[in-house]
């Protein structure tokens, strides 16, 4: 963004917002109020609604977690005579360490999500074979406890969209195998302590390895893609 004009528009989208309004909003970078911040990390929120404008964007499809930023983008349309952008916002998954609390309902839901910058609380789309399973093994999954469970989200939100339905292997003594042709029936076997932790756990790595390994292999094989990959491992990432 090297352009005179996206510049221009950014200091039109900070002139428009009071230094509060800015602050409270800063939630969209994961960053919060009590967090020590450099004077450019409050320009996030006005380079984040400039993009909104910058890239023409008609319909805004983020998730929960960027509705601040939506919002802002909306109020400051209105205050320029910019055509209003039109938010949709998806479900945000669990990180794999589950629900982490926060001083309000926003906060709780930036710190429980998935992050980069956290590589325990998520699976990436290059992880290893072993890397994933020891991931899902250790994640945050009490028995008979379906709310905050990020094990059995990945089931509801990945799995059963990409599978007609998921069968949990076990041994005989632990009740034989069982096929799930429906999320509720699933969770519902959870709920009541039918299906267990680990069991559960197993057949979600296996599930998750069939979708991650052609990504992975991609990355393996194709020397250009791998080069990427490997610049994009070298660089830091900061919170």
């Amino acid at each position: 963004m090297n352009r005179v004009e996206y510049w221009e528009r950014v200091l039109t989208v900070a002139k428009n917002l009071t230094i509060n309004r800015t602050i409270k909003s800063l939630t969209i970078a994961g960053r919060f109020q009590k967090d020590k911040l450099t004077t450019a990390q409050y320009f996030y929120p006005s380079m984040q609604v400039a993009d909104i404008f910058e890239l023409k964007v008609d319909i805004c499809q983020l998730g929960m977690d960027q509705r601040r930023a939506n919002m802002l983008g909306r109020e400051v349309a209105g205050k320029m005579g910019w055509q209003k952008p039109i938010p949709i916002h998806h479900h945000i998954l669990l990180g794999l360490k589950g629900i982490q609390k926060g001083k309000d309902a926003e906060e709780t839901l930036v710190k429980s999500k998935m992050s980069k910058s956290d590589p325990s609380s998520c699976i990436y789309m290059h992880e290893t074979k072993e890397t994933l399973e020891k991931k899902i093994q250790s994640a945050f999954c009490p028995p008979k406890q379906v709310e905050g469970n990020p094990v059995l989200e990945y089931c509801h939100y990945i799995l059963f969209e990409e599978n007609e339905s998921l069968t949990v292997e076990r041994s005989q003594k632990y009740g034989s195998n069982k096929t799930y042709k429906t999320y509720a029936t699933l969770e519902k076997d959870y709920a009541e302590g039918l299906l267990h932790p680990a069991d559960l756990k197993t057949m979600v790595a296996q599930e998750l390895e069939k979708l991650v390994k052609p990504v992975r292999e991609y990355f393996e094989k194709n020397k250009e893609a791998k080069k990427l990959y490997e610049e994009v491992k070298s660089y830091q990432t900061t919170r």
